[in-house]
């Protein structure tokens, strides 16, 4: 009897420990997946190509890091990149590499972030049915060598220009890939100058014998897709399929940069935006998933 009580009771000690381990490593596991606790702000501005998606994407970031406060500017690729570089910002958004925008010396001092892929799109107003343009027709829109709607098989119509300031990283990559670096077609005195995408919108819808171009995102809304259409340039349509083959010409990516490497709150929100997690967030608002390109 008094074996048989000993072994009853290093079984029950063994059972003891191990259930004692066992409880050890599942709060291990536990602790390893609760999302780490940050608290702070981040301040971000720039690219208003980017900005519906830092919006878009506050709820589902918030929802992990309820205690981190996001406030999201605009002002364009350039204002962003200057803003970070100065330390006014914690993140400069934008549509071009930052050494197309700053001094050497400065952009070498920022940390690039490619969060997303985006399109654009030369828009007009529905009213034209004008479906498709050639980049050269495109180049002579904007050099002001073709003046009326008609030329391009469209109805008997002043073409009013839209353009963004020079400080637009949209601006930058229409000149780029659409009028092949050639600046000399640029001519700011033919039409207009909105200083958003969001502002060229608006007063396309004003303008049905206009043309412009913008972030994709910007087409999403029931109001815009009503009234304006993204053209196909040399027959290629602006889709997402056409982006990530690289068959579609006008894309960028979406950049956000940092001064240095970021501090732990702004890489959650880095990570976040251009995540898996962010996914449906991206494909609603009109960007790509890094990972869904093809080309580079």
């Amino acid at each position: 009897m008094k074996r048989k009580g000993i072994k009853f009771t290093i079984l029950g000690m063994s059972l003891v420990l191990g259930l004692s381990a066992f409880a050890g490593c599942a709060k291990k596991d536990d602790t390893a997946n609760q999302t780490k606790k940050l608290s702070g702000s981040i301040t971000l501005a720039g690219s208003t190509a980017l900005q519906p998606l830092v919006e878009a994407s506050k709820d589902g970031f918030n929802s992990e890091y309820p205690d981190i406060t996001i406030n999201a500017q605009g002002g364009g690729s350039g204002t962003g990149l200057t803003q970070v570089s100065q330390g006014a910002v914690d993140v400069g958004d934008s549509d071009v590499f930052a050494e197309e925008s700053l001094k050497p010396e400065d952009a070498k001092a920022l940390v690039d972030h490619k969060v997303v892929a985006q399109g654009f799109a030369v828009v007009v107003n529905k009213n034209l049915n004008v479906t498709n343009l050639t980049k050269k027709q495109i180049q002579d829109i904007f050099a002001g060598t073709i003046k009326n709607w008609k030329e391009v098989g469209g109805p008997d119509k002043e073409i009013i220009i839209v353009h963004r300031p020079s400080s637009s990283g949209t601006r930058k990559t229409f000149v780029k890939v659409v009028l092949d670096g050639n600046k000399d077609l640029e001519n700011d005195k033919l039409g207009v100058t909105q200083d958003s995408n969001g502002a060229v919108v608006q007063a396309m819808e004003k303008s049905d014998g206009s043309i412009s171009y913008v972030s994709l995102a910007y087409l999403q809304s029931d109001e815009a897709k009503d009234k304006l259409s993204g053209v196909s340039i040399d027959n290629v349509a602006p889709t997402k399929d056409n982006i990530t083959t690289g068959k579609y010409i006008f894309w960028s990516w979406g950049h956000m940069y940092t001064k240095g490497e970021p501090n732990e709150v702004v890489k959650a929100f880095l990570d976040y935006v251009g995540s898996d997690k962010n996914k449906e967030v991206i494909n609603k608002q009109g960007y790509i998933n890094g990972s869904d390109m093809k080309v580079k």
